[in-house]
């Protein structure tokens, strides 16, 4: 639960029911969304509804600022925070993996596990999809392995490896994030002519 377990603000033995506790309220946010529905998630890839790339975005943006602000204030160090060893080609790869499966399916796992608890029966087939992808994946891991740990290049992040200060790229981060929505509405009002 970032740095309040670790710095003994909330004791280890709350780990697991915080999780629980913020699982379930984040799959109550999806479902209340509308991120249940593979057509609206589908819908960015087709023109029609920009929800979630507007959502995640935002998460992006705010999610930078209150870091580096909380960072500025003292209450959390940016350099002590677990950044995910970056394997280049293995991100890649499952990247674009995912990708088809999002628009073949129109569901990310998050959001497939949220419409499978509401009893989405396209969800149940796409959740099978990822249980037997784990299962080859872990069946074959030897022949997968240097492929999924080659080209390693740390616990980087996008900031590290441009070498650019950080409060510069979140600017940036957030003018293209403005801009994304900008030119997205236009999109959206020109297919929204075409489709109704």
């Amino acid at each position: 639960m970032g740095p309040l377990i670790p710095n003994g603000v909330i004791p280890y033995e709350w780990n697991n029911i915080l999780a629980i506790l913020i699982g379930i309220a984040f799959g109550f946010v999806l479902e209340s969304s509308g991120f249940s529905s593979s057509r609206k998630l589908a819908g960015v890839f087709y023109g029609y509804d920009f929800a979630v790339l507007k959502v995640f975005f935002t998460a992006a943006v705010v999610a930078s600022i209150g870091l580096y602000y909380m960072d500025y204030l003292g209450y959390i160090s940016v350099g002590e925070l677990y950044v995910q060893p970056t394997y280049l080609w293995g991100a890649i790869i499952g990247g674009a993996v995912m990708g088809v499966g999002f628009v073949a399916a129109g569901f990310c796992p998050g959001t497939a596990i949220t419409s499978v608890a509401i009893g989405k029966i396209d969800a149940m087939v796409y959740i099978v999809g990822i249980m037997i992808g784990v299962f080859i994946f872990s069946e074959f891991y030897t022949l997968f392995q240097p492929l999924y740990e080659g080209s390693y290049l740390g616990n980087i992040t996008v900031v590290d490896y441009f070498g650019v200060n950080p409060y510069i790229f979140i600017f940036c981060l957030t003018i293209v994030a403005l801009l994304a929505f900008f030119f997205t509405d236009m999109i959206r009002k020109k297919v929204k002519k075409v489709f109704y």
